[in-house]
């Protein structure tokens, strides 16, 4: 296939394609698009099934909403961009901006739904409070870990393995989620008519007040709606009109009751109250699971009470048995057997295990001290912060001359921390320099809004540069500014970094937040690329979902994990308004928790430097690691460093 559609002016979808038994099905994440296409209506895109092997979509026909543009394309035969990532994707009508993973292209079909037509606010509706439901990435945030990676995964595994009596850990997971009280923003005015409804009912069905309880029925309020409160209010945020709102006030005696005895709201969907873009996700993953159930092992429904009654509620959400109906899946309500927890054993139920579990982690006492027990215990095994010389303090680009489109002065930017972020970008630039060579590909992680990596695709004509980011905002600005200066060497990826997969030789990333620092290395590492980072954010490495600490096997045998968080955690107490000595100890810290790193890539065959950026006044966070790879394996933790790069 020969893409055409960016020149048609036409964003381009490409969703995977598996195979079963030599035969070709559509995977989760596929469905769950798929699901949302037709749930929003949405035909903004040219689709394409991406195959791995010669194959027809006729079988999948069932599957696939009649409304879509449906194309077959072979994997060999997608865009450069497209090919580096993992789908599902999405290419921008110019061919140089790609949207992949799960979660961004979801919004951004949100995003592209309400854009050609901005009544569909039960579309936008599903970008949650503050249009913030799955923003956050997978490698930071837990829940969108389960809901984006954790329980498709676990599905397709369960439906790969038949381990039906065996609950995955994901499903367990959400259906503790699911059991627990809801917190929503304003909660406190539902919550008081739900004591005030609560009141009420008492006083209906005292024999005094059995009268009134005939009334309030005849009045068209029935006890089953007023004994859920939270669907009803869910289903009136969906515009159901046979669901009147609630227009009266609380009197004064419900109004002075505490905040803290108020009754807790239940969960009617994924995240609360309100239909989002999490149910979108989950529920083609649970009907699937559930199907899977009912066939081969009912008797285990029982164990999932609080996740049948989710998906019962989705299915009263206008749209979606319309929806699933079109994309090929029968929704019904499974039937679980009747079973008594009592007597049973938390082995027995693994939902009660897994809260046992989650108490006794939360029970264990913090770790405290301070960072200089734990430098000297480092100091004592002979492991010290050793910052090697920088190559080339005084190079600098020729910012003068620049187009103004380079200079990092754009937004709110204060020219204090304008010529601060230049001297920063000397630093990297000058390094990436000296690595490069003509036809190199140059992967900017975390780019922001493109400072680092529109000067390197500007300075280096001769390589390919492509931006990696998650904030759509920013990439969105890194693209104006790319486009104002003409460059053609330059591709933008919206993304996690787990996301991108494909091959380049240099990896760079300015002030890489926590765990990004490590992430930006791994892929570095499994792609035999060198890498030139800034680390940030030292106290974020806790957040870490995917890495364990420390990183190295001598700081691993020196330290425990709670040990090495405290130096993580110092490593922050490096701003300018600190007493000096404060920072002094900071600096230190930084530079271990950085050694540590340096020496877990030296076991990869890595020859890496820590240095301080020059000046070192142009950040707090200061440290550079400048890593290139030896093609060499069983290097010992601290092996010497090789020679300097002499910067040009």
């Amino acid at each position: 296939m020969k893409h055409t559609d960016a020149q048609q002016g036409q964003a381009s979808l490409f969703l995977e394609v598996c195979s079963l038994n030599e035969e070709p099905r559509l995977p989760l994440h596929t469905s769950i698009v798929l699901f949302l296409l037709s749930y929003s209506e949405c035909k903004s895109f040219k689709v394409y099934l991406v195959f791995t092997k010669p194959a027809s979509s006729q079988s999948l026909k069932s599957q696939l909403p009649e409304s879509l543009d449906v194309c077959d394309v072979q994997l060999e035969d997608l865009p450069q961009l497209v090919r580096g990532c993992r789908l599902p994707a999405v290419l921008d009508e110019t061919g140089m901006l790609c949207r992949a993973g799960l979660a961004v292209v979801l919004r951004h079909i949100i995003n592209k739904t309400t854009d050609a037509d901005p009544s569909r606010n039960d579309v936008l509706a599903l970008l949650g409070f503050k249009k913030t439901c799955l923003k956050a990435c997978a490698e930071v945030s837990k829940w969108t870990r389960l809901c984006e990676i954790g329980v498709p995964s676990a599905v397709e595994k369960h439906l790969q393995n038949h381990q039906y009596q065996q609950l995955p850990l994901s499903i367990l997971t959400l259906e503790q989620r699911l059991a627990e009280p809801v917190k929503v923003h304003n909660d406190d005015k539902i919550r008081r008519q739900k004591l005030q409804q609560q009141r009420q009912k008492e006083k209906n069905q005292s024999p005094e007040g059995q009268g009134n309880a005939d009334s309030d029925t005849q009045a068209g309020q029935s006890p089953q709606v007023c004994d859920g409160l939270e669907l009803k209010a869910a289903l009136a945020k969906l515009s159901v009109d046979s669901v009147p709102t609630l227009t009266t006030r609380e009197n004064s005696e419900i109004r002075k009751v505490k905040t803290t005895d108020l009754p807790p709201l239940e969960h009617v969907f994924a995240e609360g109250l309100y239909f989002t873009l999490t149910d979108v996700v989950l529920l083609p993953c649970i009907y699937q699971y559930l199907s899977s159930l009912q066939a081969h092992a009912a008797s285990t429904l029982h164990k999932l009470p609080h996740l049948l009654r989710w998906y019962s509620r989705v299915q009263e959400v206008p749209g979606v048995l319309r929806a699933a109906k079109d994309c090929g899946m029968t929704l019904c309500i499974p039937e679980a057997p009747p079973s008594n927890l009592q007597g049973q054993s938390a082995e027995d139920h693994p939902t009660i295990q897994l809260e046992q579990e989650q108490q006794e982690m939360a029970t264990q006492l913090p770790f405290v001290g301070g960072p200089r027990p734990t430098m000297t215990k480092l100091k004592e095994n002979g492991i010290e912060a050793v910052f090697a010389p920088h190559p080339c303090p005084d190079w600098t680009l020729p910012w003068d001359n620049l187009p103004e489109a380079i200079n990092p002065t754009e937004g709110k930017m204060s020219n204090i921390r304008a010529v601060r972020k230049r001297q920063q970008l000397n630093n990297l630039v000058a390094m990436v320099t000296e690595l490069a060579r003509p036809g190199y590909t140059v992967v900017d992680f975390c780019s922001g809004s493109g400072h680092v990596g529109i000067v390197l695709a500007h300075t280096l004509p001769d390589c390919q540069v492509i931006l990696i980011e998650n904030k759509e905002e920013s990439l969105v600005r890194a693209q104006s500014r790319s486009a104002e200066l003409g460059l053609k060497n330059i591709g933008f990826i919206q993304a996690n970094l787990d996301y991108f997969t494909g091959p380049f030789h240099i990896g760079v990333a300015l002030h890489a937040c926590g765990v990004a620092t490590d992430m930006v290395m791994e892929h570095c590492i499994q792609a035999g690329a060198a890498f030139v980072i800034s680390p940030c954010c030292y106290g974020f490495v806790p957040n870490a979902i995917k890495f364990s600490f420390p990183r190295s096997k001598r700081f691993q045998e020196t330290l425990t994990y709670k040990e090495h968080m405290i130096l993580c955690r110092f490593a922050d107490q490096t701003a300018v308004q600190l007493p000096p000595e404060r920072r002094l100890i900071g600096k230190h810290c930084m530079g271990l928790v950085d050694l540590d790193r340096s020496w877990a890539a030296k076991t990869h065959g890595y020859s890496v430097r820590v240095m301080t950026m020059e000046p070192e006044s142009c950040s707090p966070k200061n440290n550079m690691l400048v890593g290139r790879w030896l093609q060499k394996s069983g290097l010992e933790d601290g092996a010497s460093q090789v020679e300097a790069p002499v910067c040009n």
